[in-house]
């Protein structure tokens, strides 16, 4: 297995990890998300609805990654490696990048937004932007050769 087939099977992993987080335990992201006194909100619904579209995309980008893990000859071509690893890091450093926000703001505040370094979602901050950024020197080292 190549150090490539390697990195695409940790994206794997990880998309399949958030799919599960968001589309399985829709219940348990929610708690995340939303304080306890909030939950009786009428929008808690809505959040537990659009967490599940999260999950399905995540789903896509974690078969599509398993796929490249068992190394298909459709996909060797370095110029294509460039390209896939460079997705792979825009859908990493999307998931980290919008949660910066929320960090600087200083997580959770009162009833909005949660809390970005403690928990799960400094686990899934962290993981975001390194897969980033190993995708991002993966598709730089491809397109290097």
């Amino acid at each position: 297995m190549t150090w490539g087939q390697v990195l695409s099977l940790l994206n794997a992993l990880w998309f399949t990890a958030a799919f599960v987080q968001f589309s399985i335990a829709q219940t348990n992201t929610v708690k995340i998300l939303v304080p306890r006194e909030a939950r009786d909100n009428a929008l808690v619904p809505t959040i537990k609805a659009s967490v599940s579209f999260l999950g399905g995309m995540n789903l896509a980008l974690a078969l599509f990654a398993f796929y490249l893990a068992a190394g298909p000859a459709a996909f060797a071509a370095t110029e294509q490696q460039v390209v896939l690893f460079a997705f792979f890091a825009a859908a990493n450093f999307s998931q980290f990048w919008f949660n910066v926000p929320v960090a600087l703001r200083g997580g959770r505040i009162g009833q909005a937004y949660w809390p970005v370094f403690s928990g799960p979602m400094l686990k899934i901050f962290v993981i975001d932007a390194v897969l980033a950024v190993a995708d991002a020197v993966a598709a730089f080292h491809f397109s290097s050769i």
